[in-house]
């Protein structure tokens, strides 16, 4: 069954937030760039990071490195990472970045804000970088040719924590793929995702029916349910993941993509569910991100 665009977008107009709604105008429906850029500066704080929930999960209006990679995934959207708007949220990160040469995953501004308990953090005034999320922020510099002071040591770390990866958890992979499909040493980068396909085949990390996922190992702290298929690894052909799965996988995967639409038209997520807000600010975003990959499969 293919993905109802209508009802798409009859979700977005109903439910979703303004910067949603004009990511949606400028994938869908042929919107000009100036627009998102304008929603995306509500968020933008005066230290040139993102905060405000632009990752709806994270409540507290401090920037986070989790929201500058919101940020920078509608940036990747328009090719704008020039822009004075993502410019500042670059030159941002390498005021945060960590001893080891990774950015952060959450920092300690967020303690006294609504959040739920995977935004855990190093109570350190320096905490340490994490490849969540180095890996992805430092993709998009990458795939955009941008350069920055801190992003030299930031590769390095990546390469680091990538090939030392034996045990994982599917956050991790997905950074990992994501430096990795952009990283200049393009052997080096095929080399490390097939042994990190294998790895993930092996640990029973990947959900190929989410009718059927008694045989998928769900990792401590995630919730029931909380799985990975072929496409949430591989959103594009041109992942180095897409390597890891047969085309019958990605063809049943994208079958169960497009069935996976609500009768109201928008997506959902897998993970936890803690706050009405956050869930359904999530929803516009899933809706985009699943319409995104069934595009990029030639499915819309």
């Amino acid at each position: 069954m293919p993905a109802d665009l209508h009802a798409a977008e009859d979700f977005m107009l109903r439910n979703a937030r303004l910067v949603e709604r004009r990511r949606w105008e400028l994938l869908f429906a042929n919107g000009d760039a100036e627009p998102v850029i304008d929603a995306l500066r509500g968020y933008q704080n005066a230290d040139g990071g993102f905060g405000h929930a632009l990752e709806p999960d994270g409540r507290g209006s401090a920037s986070q490195p989790l929201h500058i990679l919101s940020a920078f995934e509608v940036l990747d959207d328009l090719g704008a990472f020039a822009h004075p708007v993502g410019r500042a949220a670059i030159d941002y990160l390498g005021t945060i970045a960590g001893p080891n040469g990774g950015i952060p995953n959450v920092l300690p501004s967020i303690a006294d804000a609504p959040r739920p308990p995977w935004w855990d953090f190093e109570s350190s005034a320096t905490p340490d970088g994490s490849l969540i999320p180095t890996g992805q922020l430092v993709a998009y510099l990458l795939k955009h040719r941008v350069d920055a002071a801190w992003l030299p040591r930031a590769i390095e770390f990546c390469w680091a924590k990538i090939e030392a990866i034996q045990h994982t958890f599917p956050y991790e992979v997905h950074q990992a793929v994501s430096f990795l499909n952009h990283a200049s040493d393009r052997a080096r980068a095929e080399q490390q995702a097939e042994r990190l396909g294998a790895v993930v085949r092996k640990a029973r990390l990947v959900a190929f029916d989410l009718n059927d996922i008694s045989d998928v190992r769900i990792p401590p702290g995630f919730q029931p349910g909380e799985v990975h298929t072929p496409l949430d690894y591989a959103p594009t052909p041109h992942s180095l993941a897409r390597r890891w799965f047969t085309d019958a996988e990605i063809e049943r995967d994208l079958e169960a993509l497009a069935g996976a639409q609500d009768a109201d038209g928008g997506w959902w997520f897998r993970w936890g569910r803690w706050n009405p807000a956050t869930t359904i600010e999530w929803r516009g975003v899933m809706t985009i991100l699943a319409l995104k990959t069934l595009r990029a499969y030639g499915r819309l």
